[in-house]
């Protein structure tokens, strides 16, 4: 398995077939769960193998995005992704997404630690200026992690999601890179 960068809970590696092999990973059902794919699009409709295969030939490419795969540093086991993409640039942005599959490791601070490492790998390797996401109102997991990362609400899209038998609200979070540099010194001292 090659490691790109180490968490104090996991290693993120490339996305991969192989990886997915190597770690017995349960990658195809996280996306059949409808608690895991609550907040996003992925349990509106079967997520084939065909479809999962062709995501996984995309992200192999890396030529649209960077998708990493976490991997529990102590079972080695395949818990979930997290990816930057709609990379520009020209505008020197992009927006991430993260799914942790593995319900067992749900509220541990994983998702903080990683996205940490990925905005560190986006600010300080490839130059982005700009990460943001899109979240349900009623995402409140995501939500405190954006605050936590020193993303700023920048706007709400009025009942833009139909989740659960009802339309919400899609908050807009960002952090441009002066302001992580500040808040990462912060931290530090």
């Amino acid at each position: 398995m090659k490691v790109i960068y180490d968490t104090e809970q996991t290693h993120l590696c490339p996305f991969s077939a192989k990886l997915i092999r190597e770690t017995d990973s349960r990658y195809e059902k996280w996306f059949y769960d409808q608690e895991v794919t609550k907040y996003n699009s992925h349990g509106l409709f079967p997520y084939g193998r065909e479809k999962m295969l062709d995501y996984i030939i995309m992200a192999e490419s890396g030529e649209k995005d960077i998708v990493w795969a976490i991997v529990d540093n102590k079972s080695k086991e395949h818990i979930g992704n997290v990816s930057l993409q709609r990379i520009n640039g020209i505008n020197r942005s992009a927006e991430f997404a993260i799914v942790i599959g593995e319900k067992d490791f749900w509220g541990k601070g994983i998702a903080f630690e990683v996205l940490f490492a990925l905005f560190e790998h986006a600010f300080k390797k490839l130059n982005i200026h700009r990460i943001w996401t899109g979240t349900a109102e009623c995402n409140i997991g995501m939500i405190k992690t954006a605050e936590k990362l020193g993303m700023i609400l920048e706007g709400r899209l009025n009942e833009a999601v139909y989740l659960n038998g009802r339309y919400e609200d899609v908050l807009c979070y960002a952090i441009l890179e002066d302001e992580w540099t500040k808040m990462t010194k912060s931290l530090l001292q």
